[in-house]
């Protein structure tokens, strides 16, 4: 089991910048990537970035391409989401994930339904 937490969000005004931290922590040797998602009322979750633990790959969604980056540091079992340029339609819930080492796994994880373990949250309100 993995467990994440979350920090970093904020409020920000449009074409700033905010970096989000996820802390991970519990059975990491077992963590294939983790991503990051977001999610505004009434609709579903979006997958925004995710990387792989063991190595340098990424993968973003187009519309965060550019303008995120994801990165990891093993040493502190970190995940981070740097987000720059903001857009008001970047306001959401942000939230970490851990995709485990399973049968089946795929490079890029991009379905919510592939990672097995989430954090609370984090709000990010980008103001126009």
């Amino acid at each position: 089991q993995v467990q994440l937490v979350e920090s970093g969000g904020g409020l920000v005004q449009a074409g700033g910048s905010l970096r989000l931290s996820c802390a991970v922590s519990g059975h990491t040797l077992s963590t294939y990537a983790m991503g990051w998602f977001r999610q505004v009322p009434g609709k579903e979750r979006d997958f925004v970035a995710t990387i792989y633990w063991g190595g340098d790959s990424t993968y973003y969604a187009d519309s965060v391409k550019g303008r995120f980056t994801i990165s990891r540091d093993n040493a502190k079992n970190t995940v981070y989401l740097q987000m720059s340029s903001l857009k008001p339609e970047d306001t959401a819930v942000y939230y970490c994930a851990a995709d485990l080492f399973r049968p089946g796994v795929r490079w890029p994880p991009h379905s919510e339904n592939e990672y097995e373990s989430w954090g609370q949250g984090t709000q990010v309100t980008v103001s126009s």
